[in-house]
């Protein structure tokens, strides 16, 4: 879920407007050149050609030029998981939002590799991508929650399982970012998923149960013998 991987201009999404793409395309080339904190919002409008009022149309801050997508991306996963079967298993579903997330993030390698670096050297912008994680942990752990409502535990069940997955989808994403060109950025993240379904498994939702009525307690001495027990407890009974 780290935004380190977002892109720009996804083929086979919802094309984005030609201004807001010359935005982002004119911040990053001024961030290479003269470095993120030498950059304002006056340099990128600029360099793009456009007024700040356009900048702050798509932007609110110069932060958010370097997420760009990370609030639509958030949506899609939010919506995706509000789409869940009511049968869906919910560890299994989680870990299917995690994959969508990176798949959106390796779409555009070039640029993802080009923000990670760019993040690292930033402290603003490390703080601001923590920010960003803990909105898609805070959206697993809604849904799981939601899903384990009457289980033991199911508030703390749901936070520790989205921690987990987010820490799972986080350490392939970094990983691949560092050499994108090693590896399957999704064969890795099956794999420490299922390291995340290993620890977990499968949830059973147990149905709500209802206290009885009436409740007997039979009170006897630490030393009566088993058959005295038993038998008081069935006249107890008898008597209720």
């Amino acid at each position: 879920m780290s935004s380190s991987g977002a892109a720009a201009g996804r083929g086979d999404r919802t094309e984005q407007p030609p201004m807001r793409d010359a935005l982002i395309a004119a911040a990053f080339r001024l961030f290479t050149e003269r470095g993120y904190e030498q950059t304002t919002v006056d340099d990128i409008v600029a360099l793009a050609g456009v007024g700040r009022r356009s900048f702050f149309r798509y932007f609110p801050t110069k932060e958010d030029v370097v997420f760009p997508d990370h609030e639509r991306c958030l949506a899609d996963m939010t919506a995706f998981l509000a789409a869940s079967p009511d049968d869906a298993e919910p560890v299994t579903r989680v870990c299917d939002a995690a994959r969508l997330v990176l798949r959106m993030y390796a779409e555009n390698p070039s640029f993802s590799v080009q923000r990670y670096r760019l993040t690292k050297q930033v402290p603003g912008l490390r703080a601001y991508e923590l920010s960003v994680v803990w909105h898609y942990e805070r959206a697993l752990a809604r849904y799981l929650r939601e899903r384990f409502a009457g289980h033991p535990d199911g508030s703390l069940r749901a936070d520790v399982i989205a921690a987990a997955v987010v820490a799972a989808h986080n350490n392939t994403l970094r990983s691949w970012l560092r050499s994108p060109d090693r590896g399957d950025a999704e064969a890795a993240l099956d794999h420490a998923l299922a390291q995340v379904r290993e620890a977990f498994g499968t949830v059973a939702i147990p149905p709500s149960r209802a206290l009885p009525e009436d409740v007997v307690v039979v009170v006897s001495r630490r030393d009566a013998p088993l058959w005295r027990v038993v038998r008081e407890l069935e006249s107890a009974r008898g008597h209720g």
